[in-house]
């Protein structure tokens, strides 16, 4: 399996892209980290690891702020911008390969509200924070309804809601799991892989 690490230049600074390629992969999976973390979450890395010993190939992208070191945020238009231009430079050679755009949290936000835009076939939502906590008036569901295949996974404990599931969007909520998913990783993982592999974009 090849793996390559990459720096990617976007408009707002410089992000950084860790690239799995197992042999003939059959789908890149592109996950972004949620605000304050980074690629290396219990759920990011256990879908990882499930993906790629189904065939596909997995991209997990640190945005410019946390590559330079800040913990807060940057604006969603920022986000999307340098999340946009990762996954321009990503396709390369992989152009071919059907792009499933995804994340936890804040990263699923991005892929969501970028799906059109970088040529998204479904996206994956880990973790999808529906509202601030306490806040549920200030919903983010329109950011789910995409018109693409969706799959989700939340906790039941999470404070940020748990979206609901509609024509296109599959939501699994998960018993005695936070916002982290940490407890649940692997079980998350299944999940996903399972979804990707019921459209074809994972092997059996």
């Amino acid at each position: 399996m090849a793996s390559v690490q990459r720096t990617v230049a976007t408009p707002f600074g410089p992000a950084a892209a860790v690239l799995d390629v197992p042999p003939d992969p059959v789908s890149l999976l592109a996950l972004g980290h949620g605000a304050g973390g980074g690629v290396d979450a219990a759920d990011l890395l256990a879908v990882r690891r499930l993906a790629l010993a189904r065939g596909v190939a997995v991209a997990r992208v640190t945005q410019p702020y946390r590559v330079a070191g800040r913990r807060a945020p940057a604006p969603a238009g920022q986000l999307d911008a340098a999340w946009t231009a990762v996954m321009a430079a990503l396709r390369g050679d992989l152009a071919a390969l059907p792009l499933i755009a995804g994340g936890r949290s804040s990263g699923a936000r991005v892929a969501c509200r970028t799906a059109a835009a970088v040529g998204a076939v479904g996206l994956v939502a880990l973790a999808f924070p529906l509202h601030p906590p306490g806040r549920p008036e200030r919903s983010r569901a329109d950011e789910l309804r995409t018109g693409l295949p969706t799959v989700v996974v939340n906790g039941d404990r999470d404070p940020f809601g748990r979206p609901e599931p509609g024509d296109d969007i599959v939501v699994e909520v998960l018993a005695g799991a936070d916002h982290s998913l940490r407890k649940v990783a692997g079980r998350a993982a299944e999940i996903v892989v399972d979804w990707l592999a019921g459209r074809g974009w994972a092997r059996d």
